[in-house]
Order: structure tokens, then sequence, then C-alpha cells
């Protein structure tokens, strides 16, 4: 199992921040996201002509953490969980998105992905 992490440092406040990525339906912010739909703990998405289904595995206020698992997608998982974690820094807020993925091999396209999602996350914020 890979373990991989790309982080952003962002110049607004966590709680700002918080309240973008600690909305589990509301990721329409995330580049080649199509459709999104929630029902109970599962979000349905539609991107970049994939669909995938994710399971919400944790939402923390306090940490300011959401974590999720991919149930269902394209992609042949023996495990997935991802979780973005937002905190405090000294020029606002540093996001971290981390990935525990099996095959080992995915890992390097999700972090990409996530990447990309994360520098999304900062041009809106910051807008």
């Amino acid at each position: 199992m890979a373990t991989s992490q790309t982080e952003i440092t962002i110049n607004r406040s966590p709680d700002e921040v918080w309240a973008i990525t600690g909305d589990f339906g509301g990721i329409g912010w995330i580049p080649g996201i199509e459709s999104c739909e929630v029902e109970g703990d599962v979000r349905s998405l539609s991107m970049m002509g994939m669909a995938i289904k994710e399971q919400l595995v944790r939402r923390d206020e306090a940490s300011r953490t959401l974590s999720y698992s991919i149930i269902e997608g394209p992609f042949p998982l023996t495990r997935h969980e991802s979780a973005v974690i937002v905190d405090a820094d000294a020029s606002g807020s540093k996001v971290t998105w981390t990935v525990d993925v099996e095959p080992d091999e995915l890992a390097d396209v999700m972090i990409d992905v996530y990447g990309k999602a994360l520098e999304a996350l900062k041009a809106r914020v910051e807008g």
C-alpha cells in the first residue's frame, strides 16, 4: 500500500478554507468535476467521463479533517482512503491531501490530481 500526500499554503483562515473543504458534497471547485450528488454518506461523481462513488469515512470539525474512500469506479482498487486536512499556518492555512491506495502505482496519479485540486482551491479562496 502506498501512502502519499501533497500540500499547499493558503492565505486565508483555516475556518474559511474548512468551510469549502469540509463540505462533502460541495466539490465543484475541483477541476474536472462535472456533477456531484450525495445520498447519505455516499457521493456519486461524474469526472472527466468517469463515474466514481466515494463514501465518507470521517468528518471531524475539531481537527478540520474530511476522509473518504472510493467504493466504485474505473480503477481496480484493493484499498483507497484519502483525507483533506486544514491546519493553521503562519500565513493562514496549510491544506494537506493524503492518500493510502493499493495498487501502489495509482498513488502518483491521484496525488497529481489532488495537487491540481489544491491549486484550484487556493485560487478560489484567495480569489
